[in-house]
């Protein structure tokens, strides 16, 4: 006869644990997520003010400021990503830990090595996401963002201003302002422009004007019943003019083209073309992934907390942790960029490391959880 209530038992016991890791794994994605909204909300702001700063001095155009923002965040999610995952399985086990629920799992037989299955059901679907971007996505985002940047300097200087804003040329020979646009009609009103031409300096105001482009691909702006003061005031060959019609040519721009960069090229291409900085590039990629994946091992081992002692010794001991882990992994990529070390190792000799040392840590964090128990008996 088959023993029913022992089967009972197995189900049970197996439906509690199951119960048990989708309530840990939802306690993951909640910290996960928000620690990872706060992240990119200090990315966004910082490049925000930078982009800002930078349409501010006229290096960039302020229609492009928001475009080059969503290209930088792009960039910037898989490491985000990665210490997101780090931080959410550091603080969710540490409170486990500090709500003294460890110490119950340990003494019913749970050790600490059965933590690892939850924890990879909440890490590897964000690996596989960090993966997709930094092999796919960031590399795409970082050559948009290029070239929707040569795109805004190739425009000509007209193009590029903006009602009730002074702006200034690419040879800093003229000034332009201009007080409303009409879209529609193509046509500007009370135009201000400063230019010096032949060594003189020359002023124009003009009630409205227009752009016009000859058959042959030069373009003017025209400036409509206007008045034009040249020279230095107080002295006799100061004029003063009054037109009609006065058309002033607009300078052409080259449009510019991309550099060649390691970071900006497809992942096909960086293992087509196998130069030193191509595979330093294309283990950097790889080792987002890979090092996500090994940090949230490693948050496992680094969750343990004293509720009696606090928990400030083991954030500092994970944050240097991670400092040391990134630092290095861009160090290795530096040396195989110029030649110092061979690729196997630059990509896996890091990595290798920070798995000895996360085997170590849960060695000797359950080799002193054992001794506890043999001086408590």
């Amino acid at each position: 006869m088959p023993d029913y209530p022992q089967t009972s038992r197995v189900k049970s016991k197996l439906f509690r644990r199951d119960l048990f890791h989708r309530a840990l794994v939802l306690e993951f994605a909640g910290n996960g997520l928000l620690v990872f909204a706060t992240l990119l909300g200090i990315v966004v702001v910082s490049q925000l003010i930078r982009f800002l700063g930078a349409a501010v001095s006229g290096k960039l155009a302020a229609d492009g400021v928001l475009a080059l923002l969503g290209f930088s965040a792009l960039n910037y999610l898989p490491v985000l990503l990665s210490i997101s995952l780090f931080i959410s399985i550091l603080l969710t086990l540490s409170r486990c830990y500090r709500d003294s629920e460890m110490v119950v799992w340990f003494c019913a037989g749970i050790g600490l090595t059965r933590w690892i299955r939850p924890v990879l059901w909440y890490a590897i679907p964000v690996v596989v996401l960090i993966a997709l971007l930094s092999l796919v996505l960031s590399p795409w985002a970082l050559q948009k963002a290029e070239a929707y940047k040569n795109k805004l300097e190739s425009r000509d200087e007209v193009a590029m201003v903006k009602p009730g804003v002074f702006r200034e040329s690419n040879q800093a020979d003229r000034v332009y302002f201009v007080e409303d646009v009409d879209v529609s009609s193509n046509q500007v009103g009370n135009i201000f422009v400063r230019s010096v031409q032949n060594k003189q300096l020359g002023t124009m105001v003009a009630r409205q004007g227009f752009q016009e482009t000859l058959p042959n691909g030069d373009r003017f702006l025209v400036l409509l019943n206007g008045t034009r003061y040249e020279g230095t005031p107080g002295q006799r060959d100061y004029r003063i003019v009054e037109f009609e019609r006065y058309a002033m040519r607009i300078d052409s721009v080259a449009t510019k083209q991309a550099q060649p960069n390691a970071r900006t090229m497809t992942t096909p291409e960086l293992w087509r073309n196998p130069t030193t900085w191509n595979l330093s590039e294309l283990e950097w990629r790889l080792g987002l992934p890979i090092s996500a994946a090994v940090l949230s091992l490693l948050a496992i081992a680094l969750s343990y907390v004293n509720p009696r002692a606090g928990r400030s010794l083991n954030l500092i001991m994970a944050i240097v942790l991670y400092m040391l882990y990134s630092n290095m992994i861009s160090v290795t990529n530096a040396w195989v960029g110029q030649g110092k070390l061979s690729p196997g190792i630059g990509l896996w000799g890091i990595h290798v490391l920070m798995l000895l040392i996360t085997a170590l840590l849960f060695y000797w964090r359950m080799s002193l959880f054992s001794l506890r128990r043999v001086l408590r008996k």
